[in-house]
């Protein structure tokens, strides 16, 4: 048995099938379309809240409650992370200054976790959970009526190409 070495892609290239894998898990769900853009939507509302630690079991609950797609839901919340803090939280500061302009409030990327944000002062988290809000309810609206149509789309498709090959084997 001869063993070939795996090829090795560009980092655009594996970001590229990983985006793929993760979309076609989620539009191959057995569920209705409405349902995964619904757990798509709310996940990515939840995403956008300064509560990374307790994102998970709060889109889970919330989607059991709202009888959504929970993989989506979970899946969507993922573009807040650990890796993304930082520059997150920021924008999320930004965002809540915008619109509710506090003087004396400043953003020390050193302290981010839940703890030292809450002691740093209940207007900080405040601001950045209205900015979460501010950003969340429009990321909502696009984020579901864009993957119910990506997921109608996908279907489809392969409804269509299921059809061409009943058709070219005669059936």
């Amino acid at each position: 048995m001869v063993v070939r070495p795996r090829p090795k892609y560009s980092f655009a290239r594996r970001m590229v099938r990983c985006s793929r894998y993760w979309y076609l898990r989620v539009v191959r769900q057995h569920a209705s379309a409405h349902n995964i853009a619904r757990g798509l939507a709310l996940g990515v509302f939840i995403g956008a809240l300064p509560i990374i630690p307790f994102q998970s079991v709060l889109v889970i609950a919330l989607a059991f409650v709202l009888r959504t797609n929970k993989f989506s839901a979970w899946l969507a919340t993922c573009y807040s992370n650990v890796f993304t803090l930082v520059p997150f939280y920021y924008f999320l500061y930004r965002v809540g200054i915008l619109v509710v302009p506090v003087q004396g409030l400043v953003f020390d990327p050193q302290h981010l976790s839940m703890r030292e944000l809450i002691t740093a002062g209940w207007d900080l988290f405040g601001v950045m959970m209205l900015g979460g809000v501010v950003f969340g309810i429009p990321a909502t609206i696009i984020t579901y009526f864009v993957s119910l149509q990506a997921v109608q789309r996908y279907r489809h498709m392969k409804s269509e190409r299921r059809a061409r090959k009943r058709a070219a084997l005669g059936r």
